[in-house]
């Protein structure tokens, strides 16, 4: 089998070179493939299915056509912009919604599946803020606020991240590498694949005498970044621009 492996696209209207890149991936790799998982950010921000952007429509389009012309299962997995993706869109758009962290088989291979935002735990105000927005309650009151309010959450919410930002380190921002083995050691010692930090790297890590793979996905730009399991090749990486 083939499977495709995208993360952090955040896409948004102030970035059409990323959607060219999408587009790019959609028309080429993605339809040579059995399953396509999107672990996370595929948009910049969401608040909510019913925000019907000309963006959440295209990004729908495209991905369905995906499913029901080209025969692709398409697996998508939150992250910490679009966790606020509910069966509504993922209905228009073909998508199959898989839980934080969920377990693959590629070929008799497990594989674990992770946006990654939990492994940061050294980021204690970002694991605050993430039990706060990810609490049932806390999204039923958000999701029953008018649109026009919820956007402007959003938009406050993104503006205080960016600021939040400036004064961490890099250091605190990426994945603990105690929780990463707690993690692996919890599920079998598999195969681990995550985005969130923006940090693409093929890493080994030696847990009870067990070497276990952990692959970081690439954001997104100006181009298409991928990881693409190949059940005669493995694992490779790869990358489209668009034309």
């Amino acid at each position: 089998m083939k499977a495709l492996f995208i993360s952090d696209l955040h896409l948004g209207e102030e970035h059409p070179e990323t959607l060219a890149a999408f587009d790019a991936l959609i028309d080429g790799p993605a339809r040579g493939v059995d399953t396509l998982y999107i672990l996370g950010d595929l948009f910049e921000y969401w608040a909510g299915d019913d925000d019907d952007t000309a963006l959440a429509r295209h990004v729908a389009t495209r991905l369905r056509a995906l499913a029901d012309e080209d025969g692709v299962a398409i697996w998508f997995l939150a992250g910490n912009r679009d966790f606020l993706i509910g069966e509504d869109y993922a209905a228009r758009a073909g998508l199959r919604l898989l839980a934080e962290p969920s377990e693959i088989d590629l070929d008799g291979q497990c594989v674990l599946l992770s946006h990654g935002d939990t492994l940061c735990t050294d980021d204690v105000a970002y694991q605050q803020y993430r039990a706060m927005v990810r609490d049932p309650a806390w999204q039923r009151d958000f999701l029953a606020r008018p649109l026009a309010e919820r956007r402007a959450i959003v938009d406050d919410l993104r503006a205080k991240s960016a600021e939040s930002k400036q004064s961490k380190s890099m250091q605190i921002m990426d994945v603990n590498v105690s929780a990463v083995e707690t993690l692996l050691r919890a599920h079998g010692h598999p195969t681990l694949i995550h985005g969130h930090t923006h940090r693409p790297a093929r890493h080994v890590h030696h847990v009870d005498g067990r070497e276990c793979v952990r692959w970081v996905l690439p954001d997104w730009h100006d181009d298409a970044p991928y990881l693409l399991w190949d059940g005669a090749h493995g694992f490779v990486t790869g990358r489209i621009r668009p034309a």
